[in-house]
């Protein structure tokens, strides 16, 4: 039976891209096939293959897991043309272009969540393991009852969910709280722990709050990331400064090289043990 894994954020940019791609490695280094999978991004930049257009995101995660590029990885892309206003890609290829009204209203709940669930059950049937990747926050309140990126994906594929934050930014404890207290039940018990992103410091400071935060929700931090500078692309979310790439063979080599540095980094920071354990 295949293998499955989520990764969710407290917010975007929380590091949930960074994540995956750093767990793609470090997986497809332990001999799993590994695919990434995200049901629906939002992005202006994207990866175009010979006869399809996924989020980049998406592909450099196959990248890091070194597997083939696939549309199902990213089944929905949403390429912002302005005023509230996407082009919607389907699998791959340019399907309409949609006002966000419209795209939530009449098509994330009936197109989109079938189109992703035949999207992931494709990868389900070809590879060992797949990693999903959240949208946002699970806990947006105002655009929970057409969340398709979330905990619908993680309930569907029974995933176990790390939950990522931004401690960068400030606020990373209450941020993490609040979005278990704006979860049901059912997908509080989906999240099986944190995973601290973009520290600087002396960890040890960190371990009464990582104490504290498990007596008040059982759930254990299973790894603290330091704020790195790597060269790989960022996702057009807020305050990142995406650059556009060309897929040569010197870039996807610096790339590749890139890649490995992250996961390394990210191995020896957090609990791959406790990791491993949950997607058994």
């Amino acid at each position: 039976m295949t293998k499955r894994l989520m990764v969710q954020g407290t917010s975007s940019g929380a590091g949930k891209t960074t994540l995956v791609t750093a767990l793609c490695r470090i997986f497809s280094n332990l001999g799993y096939s590994v695919a990434p999978f995200k049901s629906q991004n939002m992005s202006s930049y994207s990866y175009i293959g010979n006869d399809f257009e996924i989020s980049r995101a998406q592909a450099i995660q196959a990248i890091a897991a070194r597997t083939e590029i696939e549309p199902e990885m990213n089944p929905i892309l949403l390429k912002p043309i302005g005023n509230y206003r996407s082009e919607v890609y389907i699998n791959g290829k340019f399907y309409k272009k949609m006002h966000a009204k419209e795209y939530y209203q009449k098509f994330a709940l009936k197109q989109g969540m079938l189109t992703s669930k035949k999207a992931l059950d494709y990868l389900m049937r070809k590879y060992d393991l797949v990693i999903l990747e959240g949208a946002g926050s699970p806990a947006e309140i105002n655009l929970l009852k057409y969340d398709i990126a979330n905990m619908r994906m993680a309930e569907y594929s029974k995933s176990p969910v790390l939950l990522v934050s931004d401690i960068d930014k400030g606020g990373t404890f209450a941020s993490i709280l609040g979005t278990l207290f704006l979860l049901d039940k059912k997908h509080q018990n989906l999240i099986k722990g944190f995973v601290i992103n973009k520290f600087r410091g002396d960890v040890d400071i960190l371990k009464p709050s990582y104490l504290m935060l498990k007596k008040i929700t059982s759930k254990p931090v299973l790894g603290t990331i330091p704020l790195v500078k790597l060269n790989i692309p960022e996702e057009d979310s807020l305050h990142s400064k995406p650059k556009h790439v060309s897929w040569t063979n010197k870039y996807m080599q610096s790339l590749d090289k890139e890649i490995e540095k992250l996961s390394k980094i990210v191995k020896n920071n957090i609990d791959m043990k406790k990791i491993g354990g949950m997607i058994n």
